[in-house]
Parts: structure tokens; sequence; C-alpha cells
């Protein structure tokens, strides 16, 4: 089997790119059922996809990322408008995958795919019910840790045929030392924001998404996602918040998330999307100041890019090897 996917990538690399793009996006559709029916607990399996009007969907108009376009936004059983989410995940899974693919080698990238799917999962999940499922955090852990033990290559440790089991372990040591690093971090900054703003500062959810991340990203990749994800929540937020305010009809005060997500679980209850049985806003308002928001999505798309950009996951090793050289007194070697 490697031996043919060797060929196939040698000889015809185009054909394993449009399985990945494909694969991704047919991941991505299951993902808008997963993101709509766990928070609800709901099966993920039955009933199949159907309409508000109770039609089930047909597969020609269940197409992933087509299918909106096709139908202009509507079911076409009934006319019902249905969200350009659905088609915009399965987009940038399909995308995801197929950068996966192109980038590293398959073991890593085969390993990547199913990291940005949990990703995505609870990042969207955080985004319309401020909350992280454990299937994507406690359940990411364990399968960052697995996967390590089964290819080495996603912590860069070479297997040989004589070492091949202490390379495995030495991989998911690298793991479960990653988890406990990412997790602990949040821990500690939750714990001293508590005692410093005398409430919740972050949820105990986004530990667990830490620990996940650590898991497949190691203990590098970990910290720079905690940094990094606070400051790519601030580069998108701030300007976020100050556009609506600036917005606002004078009297009026900017929704908060418990309130979109309010509006968002009623209108989830009065419809049924065309993809995913289910219906989602077509927008979320912005936060006001002062309230509480979603930590995880910015966490998550931190860690996949340190995971999936080997520019920015080199330049990061780069710069914690000089500052573990610093701190030991050596100095550093440039190459």
């Amino acid at each position: 089997m490697r031996e043919y996917l060797h060929f196939l990538q040698d000889n015809h690399p185009w054909l394993l790119r449009v399985v990945a793009f494909y694969m991704g996006a047919c991941v991505g559709s299951f993902l808008n059922v997963c993101i709509l029916r766990i928070p609800a607990g709901k099966s993920i399996v039955t009933p199949r996809s159907h309409c508000a009007c109770g039609q089930p969907i047909a597969w020609y108009d269940n197409i992933p990322i087509l299918s909106w376009f096709i139908l202009r936004g509507k079911a076409r059983c009934c006319g019902r408008k249905f969200s350009i989410r659905y088609s915009i995940i399965e987009a940038a899974t399909a995308g995801a995958f197929l950068w996966l693919w192109m980038t590293l080698p398959p073991a890593p990238a085969v390993a990547g795919m199913a990291f940005f799917a949990l990703l995505l999962l609870g990042a969207m999940i955080d985004l319309d019910h401020m909350e992280l499922p454990d299937l994507t955090t406690i359940g990411g852990m364990f399968v960052g840790v697995l996967l390590s033990c089964l290819w080495p290559q996603i912590h860069r440790v070479a297997p040989t045929p004589e070492l091949w089991l202490l390379a495995n372990l030495h991989a998911g040591v690298l793991a479960m030392v990653g988890a406990v690093v990412g997790a602990g971090v949040v821990f500690w900054i939750r714990e001293l924001g508590e005692v410093m703003f005398r409430k919740e500062a972050m949820g105990y959810g986004d530990v667990l998404l830490m620990g996940c991340i650590g898991a497949f990203c190691g203990w590098r990749g970990a910290i720079f996602s905690m940094f990094g994800g606070a400051m790519i929540g601030l580069v998108v937020i701030l300007p976020w918040m100050a556009f609506a305010w600036a917005l606002r009809k004078p009297g009026q005060e900017p929704a908060t998330p418990t309130a979109s997500a309010a509006k968002t679980s009623a209108e989830e209850k009065a419809n049924e999307n065309v993809a995913a049985s289910e219906s989602v806003p077509e927008h979320a308002d912005a936060p006001a100041f002062g309230v509480a928001i979603p930590f995880g999505p910015w966490l998550s798309l931190a860690g996949f890019l340190y995971y999936a950009w080997p520019l920015l996951h080199n330049g990061v090793d780069r710069y914690f090897d000089m500052l573990t050289a610093l701190a030991l007194g050596e100095m550093p070697t440039n190459g």
C-alpha cells in the first residue's frame, strides 16, 4: 500500500490532491451535522438530513460546497433559506486537507486532517454556544497521543527499522508532555486571571483544548498557540467591536454572546437546514465590551497554523531553541 501511494505521488500527484480536497469537502459536510447536533444532544447518524418541512434531502441537493450555489441558498422542496456557512465550512475543510497533503509528509498530513477536524468542530461550537465539547478537547488529547505513538513523524521523530519502538515511545512522550504543558500553562493563567479580575477569565474547556493542541504540536506549539491565539483574537475582535459600536443606533446596546447564543438556539428549534437538518444564523452580533467572548477559535487557529505551516513551525522552534540556549548560558549557533 505504501509503495502504491508513493507511485501515485511520484507519477500522478494531482490525483491524490483531488482525493484530499474531495475528502475534506465530505468531512466538512459531516462536521456541519456534528456542529449543530452535538450541542443539542442529537444523534449524528440518524435521522438523515432533511428540510424543515420534513422532506428528506436528495443526494443531488446535498453536494458539499456546491449545493448552496446550485440552489441559490433556498431549499428545493419549500423554498426555505439556509445559510452559506455550511458551504464555507466545507470549503475551508477541503482547502485545509489539500494544504496539509501538499505541504507535509503523508503521515503528519493525515494526522493533521484529524487535528483540523477536531479544532474546527470545537471552534464552531464555541462560537455558537460558548462551550467546548469534551469530544474535541479530552478526546483530542487521546487522539493526539495515540497518533503520535503510531506516527512519530508528527513530532519530527524519524523512525528506524532497528529502533522503531523507541521512536514511537519518544513521540508519545513528546505528545504527553505537550498536552501537560499546554493545559498547565492555560490553567495557571486562568487561575491568575480569576484572582486578579475576581471572575472567571477563561473556561476549563480552553484548558483542555490547549491539552489537545499540545498533544499534536508539542510544548512549543502549545505555548505559541496560547500567545498567538491571544494576538489573533485581539486583531479580529477589537476592530469588530469598534465597528459594531460605530454603526449601532442611538440608545441601542450591542448584543452579548449569550444573547446571540439564545437567538441561535431559538432559530435552531424553529428551522432545520437543508444540508444538516438545523438552521444557523447568517451572522453573529458583535460582543459588547466587558462580556465573555469565546477564546477557543483563536487558540485553534494558532495551533493549526503552527502544525500546518512549516515556515512558522520552524521559526517558532528556532526561537524556543535560542531561548533555551540563552537560559543554559550557551551561545546559539547560526544555521
